[in-house]
């Protein structure tokens, strides 16, 4: 009997110290943190060593990756074929409006994958690096953490149809915005917490003139924009010409990750349409967006959850997709 109690004991201390896995749970298909521990242990600290340097050198870099991991997931789930360039029968994806003139940060996912082919070759995917890259983006500037599920695999195509249709543009309605985030399975919360990455990075002149100027097609500026602000954004994104100019999503604090884009949104300071439009066009996501003003941890609590879900939209596990050996490329 003794024996029998002693041998349970050391079975329920073993269960208890087991790595936790997310294996089993339904929402998280086969992806869990633990994927690469016996693989390729330094994955994680190899990321983060290049993107911090990446960062360090243009604090930019940080939200730009962020963005590239949202493109991905919104097209044919996080597969990283927004990475691959054209070649064959592959259109890219870096050719669509939402990626042209505007998707960065290739250079420094190319770094941050052949560190991690010296180390562990044919062993973690672009698509996760890219999953890691974003968490790792939100923490270096000051951001919540999460535990990211792994085992993605990558893509052996792109869709530029996808991207060009999938990607929720600047000065979609509110609906539109929520219906392209419900048919990748995303609710009214994930929308509003994932704007609030708009807390870092810029936007170019050419994705919110028409506030400016011709919000309705009758020639007058969007009275939801504070018109003081609106005069300072007209300086340098004029009618015509200026595409290319940068002017930050939160002028507040554009280089930390904070709530202070929610507070912007409160003060009809917020610079693209598809941010304005959270507090203006629908009560819930009005609600939200005073609720992460007022409470930094709750929308940082809820960004880390939102990511998490974003990361899960479709991922190839098992046997299908590949492990690149270059990101902009299928292996051959």
């Amino acid at each position: 009997m003794a024996h029998s109690v002693k041998f349970l004991l050391v079975v329920v201390s073993l269960i208890a110290f087991a790595p936790l896995c997310f294996c089993n749970k339904p929402n998280y298909g086969k992806l869990y943190p633990q994927f690469y521990d016996h693989s390729c242990p330094k994955a994680q600290q190899i990321v983060k060593s290049v993107l911090a340097k990446a960062v360090a050198k243009e604090t930019r870099m940080a939200a730009s990756l962020l963005r590239l991991h949202f493109h991905d997931c919104f097209v044919k789930g996080c597969d990283a074929s927004i990475l691959l360039d054209s070649s064959g029968s592959i259109v890219s994806e870096k050719r669509s409006n939402p990626n042209r003139n505007s998707a960065r940060g290739f250079e420094v996912l190319d770094d941050i994958k052949s560190a991690l082919e010296k180390e562990c070759p044919h062993t973690v995917s672009c698509a996760d690096i890219m999953a890691l890259a974003a968490r790792d983006s939100t923490v270096l500037t000051g951001g919540p953490s999460w535990e990211v599920p792994l085992g993605r695999r990558d893509s052996k195509g792109a869709s530029l149809s996808g991207s060009n249709n999938n990607i929720p543009a600047p000065n979609n309605t509110f609906q539109t915005i929520l219906t392209k985030f419900k048919l990748q399975g995303l609710n009214v919360v994930d929308l509003v917490a994932l704007s609030g990455s708009h807390t870092i990075g810029n936007s170019r002149c050419v994705s919110f003139r028409q506030r400016l100027y011709n919000q309705s097609g009758n020639g007058q500026p969007d009275n939801t924009l504070d018109q003081s602000y609106a005069a300072q954004l007209r300086t340098r994104c004029p009618k015509s010409g200026g595409d290319q100019n940068l002017f930050f999503l939160d002028f507040v604090s554009p280089t930390k990750f904070d709530n202070s884009y929610f507070k912007l949104l409160l003060a009809s300071k917020g610079l693209l349409n598809s941010d304005q439009v959270l507090l203006t066009k629908n009560e819930a996501s009005m609600e939200l967006v005073k609720k992460y003003a007022y409470n930094n941890e709750l929308f940082f609590e809820q960004f880390a959850a939102s990511m998490v879900k974003m990361g899960n939209i479709s991922p190839l596990t098992g046997s299908k997709g590949e492990i690149r050996k270059h990101c902009r490329k299928i292996n051959s």
